[in-house]
C-alpha cells in the first residue's frame, strides 16, 4: 500500500470516527432502570405540597401461571430525614405527626390525586376549605377512589415518632394486578417538613423480569432481528466465498456492515437480557453496545454514499470525497444527516446521468437502488412525523405498550435497505466484468472515435 493511498484513506477513517461520535452522543439515552435508587433526594415544593417523583414504569399484570410471575413495586430501606427544628416542633405539638405519604397511581387515574381548591387552583393537599367541601382529611393528600378499583390509588402513610430525626419503610410490597403505566410520588403536606430528604430504593418487577414494560417487547424483537441478520449473513457469505476471486472492494464493505449488524443485534439482546435479570443497566455495557451500533450506522451511510458515487462499480476511487469529508467535522448531528442525504442523492443523480449517457448495463441496478432509497427517505420522513405526533399526543405515556415500535422501525428499515444492496451487488462471476464500467466506456468511446478518424483519412487518401 503506497503513501498516496494511505493519505487518501486517513480522512475517510477520520470521517467514520467523527460520525460514530455524533451517533454515540445522540443515541445514548439510558432509560431509568427498574431498580430506582434515591441518594439523599430532597422533596420540592409544588403547589401546597412537598413532593419527589419516585419513578414511572409500564408494568404488566401479575401472571399466576408462572412461578415467578408476580408483578410488584417493592420498597427497600426507604429512609426519611427531617431537620432537628422540625423534630422539636412536632414533639411539642400534640396533633402534629410529621406525616409523609407514598402515593402510587396508574396514569389513567392521575386526576384522582388532588382536587380543586377554593378559588379554582388545583391542590394536592387537603386544605381547611376543601375539608369542608369535599370531606377530605386536612393535612393529607387528596385521594379519590378509582372507578375500576376503589383500593387505587395506593396511599401509604409513614410517620415520624416523637422527636426522632428519621423514619423508614423497611421492606414492603405493592402488588400490581392490572397492566398500566404506574407513577410513584413521595409527598408531605406538612410545611414543617420543608427540607425533608430521603434515601433508599424501589424495585419495579414485571412477570418476566425487571425489564421496563416499554422495553420488554424489544428483547423479543432483537431475537428476530438477530435471526434475520443471521439468515442474510449465511446467504451473503455463501456467495462471498463462492466468488472470492471476483470480489469487489464494495462487496467487502457490504460484508463488514452485515457482520456489524449481526453483532449489534446480538449485543442488544444480551444487554436487554442482562437488564431483565438484574434490574440495572450498567453504563459501560450500554455504551459499548451503542458504540457498535453507531459504527454500523456510520459504515452503512458511507456505504450508501459510496454506491451513489459509483465507487467500486463505475469508478475505482472516491475522488474528491476525502476533501469533502472535512466538512463533516464542523457540522452537528442533525445537519450531518441532512447533508449526507442530500449528498447521496446528488451523487446518485450524477452517477445515473453518466451511466445513461454511456448506456451502461449497470444503469438498471442503480435505478432500482435509487427507487429503494427514495422509498426509504419518504418512509423515514413519514415515520418522523408519526413519532412527533405519537409523543405529542401521549404526554403521560399511556400508549407505552406500542412505544417499542418507534425504535424497531429504524432497525427494520436499515435491514431492508441492506437487503436491497446485497441483492443488487451480490458477488458473482460477472462482478469484475462491469466494475469501473465508466472508464471502460470512456476507452471504448475513444477507440471508436479513433477508428472513425482513420476510416475518414483512408477515404480521403483514396
Amino acid at each position: 500500500m503506497d503513501f498516496a493511498y494511505r493519505s487518501r484513506s486517513y480522512p475517510i477513517l477520520l470521517l467514520i470516527l467523527t460520525y460514530s461520535f455524533f451517533f454515540v452522543s445522540s443515541t445514548i439515552n439510558l432509560t431509568n432502570a427498574s431498580i430506582h435508587i434515591y441518594d439523599k433526594e430532597s422533596l420540592n415544593e409544588v403547589g401546597n405540597a412537598y413532593l419527589l417523583s419516585g419513578g414511572s414504569e409500564g408494568i404488566f399484570a401479575s401472571d399466576s401461571s408462572t412461578p415467578n410471575g408476580r408483578s410488584y413495586i417493592r420498597f427497600r430501606d426507604i429512609t426519611f430525614w427531617r431537620t432537628k427544628d422540625a423534630a422539636d416542633e412536632h414533639s411539642e405539638m400534640e396533633h402534629s405527626t410529621g406525616l409523609v405519604q407514598v402515593v402510587i397511581f396508574e396514569a389513567a387515574d392521575r386526576n384522582n390525586i388532588g382536587g380543586s381548591a377554593y378559588g379554582g387552583q388545583r391542590s394536592i393537599c387537603c386544605t381547611p376549605d376543601l375539608a369542608k367541601l369535599e370531606g377530605c382529611k386536612q393535612g393529607e393528600v387528596i385521594r379519590i377512589p378509582s372507578a375500576t378499583d376503589i383500593k387505587w390509588p395506593i396511599v401509604l402513610n409513614v410517620q415520624f415518632s416523637g422527636n426522632y430525626l428519621s423514619t423508614n419503610i423497611r421492606d414492603e410490597y405493592v402488588n400490581i394486578t392490572k397492566t398500566g403505566m404506574y407513577n410513584l410520588f413521595f409527598i408531605t403536606c406538612d410545611p414543617k417538613l420543608k427540607g425533608l430528604i430521603m434515601s433508599g430504593k424501589t424495585v419495579w418487577k414485571n412477570p418476566d423480569g425487571y425489564l421496563p414494560g416499554r422495553m420488554a417487547p424489544l428483547m423479543k424483537f432483537y431475537v428476530l432481528m438477530s435471526l434475520a441478520y443471521l439468515l442474510l449473513s449465511v446467504i451473503w457469505f455463501t456467495q462471498y466465498m463462492s466468488f472470492w476471486k471476483d470480489i469487489l472492494q464494495l462487496q467487502h464493505c457490504i460484508t463488514a456492515v452485515i457482520a456489524l449488524g449481526l453483532f449489534e443485534m446480538i449485543l442488544w439482546y444480551s444487554e436487554y437480557a442482562n437488564f431483565n435479570s438484574t434490574g440495572t443497566r450498567p453504563v459501560a455495557i450500554t455504551t459499548w453496545v451503542v458504540t457498535v451500533g453507531a459504527i454500523r450506522k456510520t459504515l452503512a451511510r458511507l456505504l450508501m454514499l459510496s454506491i451513489s458515487m459509483g465507487y467500486g462499480v463505475v469508478r475505482p476511487t472516491l475522488g474528491v470525497l476525502p476533501q469533502r469529508a472535512r466538512l463533516f467535522l464542523v457540522l452537528p448531528d442533525a445537519f450531518l444527516d441532512a447533508f449526507l442525504i442530500l449528498w447521496i442523492f446528488t451523487s446518485l443523480s450524477r452517477t445515473l446521468e453518466q451511466l445513461q449517457a454511456k448506456r451502461s448495463s449497470v444503469k438498471l441496478d442503480y435505478r432500482k437502488f435509487s427507487n429503494a432509497l427514495a422509498v426509504a427517505v419518504i418512509a423515514s420522513v413519514a415515520w418522523i412525523a408519526y413519532e412527533v405526533y405519537f409523543k405529542a399526543t401521549d404526554p403521560f405515556n399511556e400508549r407505552w405498550l406500542s412505544a417499542w415500535i418507534i425504535t424497531a422501525f429504524w432497525d427494520i428499515l436499515a435491514l431492508a435497505l441492506l437487503c436491497v444492496i446485497c441483492y443488487l451487488w451480490a458477488p458473482s462471476q460477472s462482478s469484475q466484468r462491469y466494475a469501473y464500467s465508466e472508464e471502460a466506456g470512456e476507452e471504448s468511446d475513444d477507440e471508436e472515435a479513433h477508428s472513425l478518424t482513420r476510416e475518414r483519412q483512408m477515404v480521403i487518401s483514396v
